[in-house]
């Protein structure tokens, strides 16, 4: 790339930079500095405007860039992530969000604490949503600098450097100065700037090929060099048995671990009611359903128009379909429309990282302070000295996920997505099903199904080819693979649930009935809920 994209594409990144940091500006000033105010705007977003900002946290760096540059690269095979994380609502609607919105006022946590003791459920449900938060954020990260060095050429590995720095430090600001309300509204303005990048791009690339949907298919199996093998399963995950198994363990993380998010957990209690909250999902389905359908049009737009060589060329984990896309469909390197619309893509993009880190960094610091803080002080804190820690979680926080995603940078993101969703499904799904729906479930089983979980998820991914054994690992030059698979969920989620029943079984103690009477009509029937 030369020069000429950089001045359009920073200047539109920077526009957008000032009306986010314009909204953090003006909601810090007109806050009242509670702890409700903090994590969860007040309550006083209505089910349109929170599906909106629930698309807009969930549709991240790994939806645009990631998902489209798989689909670019393996064809079919890619398009199951777009599957997974559209069927993955279905989970969120029916089981969780009406019945976490009763039971909880801010995280994870209060949802499974309100029937168990709460000081070592708070600490081990703290501990894993953090553990997943910043999985999440690494992807993020990684999706920055792949931006910045495509905008660069690729020749600047400094200036990758200084991308991933340089959103940790907004998201930190976007969260200590706003919270839950700037986070919100800023994730509704991205997730209108992506609907409508995607919605462009989508309409460019059928008109390119007269709006035939076969002959965008049959042009893109072509390009690719594998013909029809390439619009069938297999051709990332059909070679030998682990490939197969990973496809397996992979679609049980997509499709189970969204409901064990604690940012997308947490988008629930900014709405006044249950009823609101299911509206809010019914919403954010609608968007991500349409969004979803359209990343599969851009992949195979990408492999057609682009060519997977190209984006390989450009990125080996093809994390740049999306922008080379753009480019040509412009009018090609050195045209002004090409030009205009890749600056557009690429700030779009950006945007879409800095909403989510926001979102990802406030859920983080508030397990941080509201779970881990407030349960090793032993006693609660006032409102105001846990947001005060909040905020200075959200820099610790920022500070880990920059460093991670420094040493990450060469992976498709939305790969790194799905190691997150797995440790979300293993550690933070068993515990929150279990406490819903087990009349006899314990403390000591809400204990074990989060570390039974969590735990193996994390071994598992460091005993794989993600970080040793292979050219494509974190650190190639060694190797201490001893676990076949790249996504630990096939082994990790079903752990999660079996601790959860053993350390139930095998404890002394009485489960309480008149709590979980309690916990059971709340979650039903509102009654009682914050």
């Amino acid at each position: 790339m030369t020069g000429n994209y950089q001045a359009p594409a920073l200047l539109l990144f920077s526009a957008f930079v000032a009306v986010t940091l314009g909204i953090t500006t003006w909601v810090s000033r007109n806050r009242r500095g509670s702890a409700e105010e903090f994590y969860a705007g007040g309550r006083l977003f209505s089910p349109m405007e929170n599906g909106f900002a629930i698309a807009g946290d969930y549709m991240s760096a790994a939806s645009f860039l990631g998902i489209s540059g798989l689909i670019a690269l393996f064809g079919y095979d890619g398009l199951l992530y777009s599957v997974g994380f559209l069927v993955a609502w279905l989970v969120v609607l029916f089981l969780v969000a009406e019945l976490v919105r009763n039971c909880g006022r801010f995280t994870l946590a209060d949802v499974v604490a309100a029937r168990m003791s709460e000081r070592p459920v708070r600490i081990a449900v703290g501990i894993s949503s953090v553990s997943v938060s910043v999985l999440y954020l690494v992807a993020q990260m990684v999706g920055a600098g792949t931006l910045v060095a495509l905008l660069l050429g690729g020749t600047s590995e400094a200036a990758r450097d200084w991308t991933v720095i340089g959103v940790g430090a907004l998201m930190v600001v976007y969260v200590s100065l706003g919270g839950m309300r700037a986070t919100t509204w800023i994730q509704i303005v991205k997730a209108v700037l992506l609907m409508g990048g995607a919605i462009a791009l989508s309409v460019l690339v059928l008109m390119r090929f007269h709006g035939d949907v076969d002959q965008l298919l049959r042009s893109a199996a072509e390009r690719s060099g594998h013909r029809d093998a390439f619009l069938a399963p297999g051709l990332k995950y059909g070679g030998d048995w682990s490939a197969r198994l990973d496809f397996i363990s992979l679609g049980l993380a997509l499709v189970l671990g969204t409901a064990g998010l604690p940012h997308i957990l947490s988008r629930f209690y900014t709405v006044p009611t249950a009823r609101a909250a299911r509206r809010s999902v019914v919403w954010s389905i609608g968007l991500i359903g349409g969004f979803y359908l359209m990343t599969i049009v851009l992949g195979f737009g990408a492999a057609a128009i682009v060519g997977p060589d190209a984006v390989r060329r450009s990125n080996a984990a093809g994390n740049t379909a999306v922008p080379l896309l753009a480019l040509d469909l412009g009018g090609g390197p050195g045209s002004t429309g090409g030009t205009v619309l890749f600056a557009v893509v690429a700030a779009i993009a950006f945007a879409t990282i800095l909403a989510v880190v926001a979102g990802i960094t406030l859920a983080s610091s508030a397990s941080v302070a509201h779970d881990l803080y407030a349960s090793l002080r032993r006693r609660r804190g006032k409102p105001r000295g846990e947001v005060a820690v909040a905020r200075a979680a959200a820099v610790g926080t920022g500070v880990v996920a920059i460093g991670l995603g420094l040493l990450a940078r060469d992976m498709n993101v939305a790969f790194l997505v799905g190691l997150a969703f797995a440790v979300a499904a293993s550690a933070n799904l068993p515990v929150l099903l279990y406490s819903l729906f087990w009349r006899g479930f314990t403390t000591r089983g809400a204990v074990w199904a989060v570390y039974g979980g969590l735990v193996p998820a994390v071994a598992l991914v460091l005993l794989s080819p993600v970080v040793s054994g292979s050219p494509e690992s974190l650190f190639p030059g060694v190797d201490f693979q001893y676990f076949p698979l790249e996504n630990p969920g096939l082994v990790s989620i079903p752990l999660g649930f079996l601790a959860g029943w053993l350390g139930t079984v095998m404890s002394a103690e009485e489960p309480d009935e008149a709590r979980h009477a309690e916990t059971e009509v709340r979650s039903l029937t509102g009654a009682g809920a914050v």
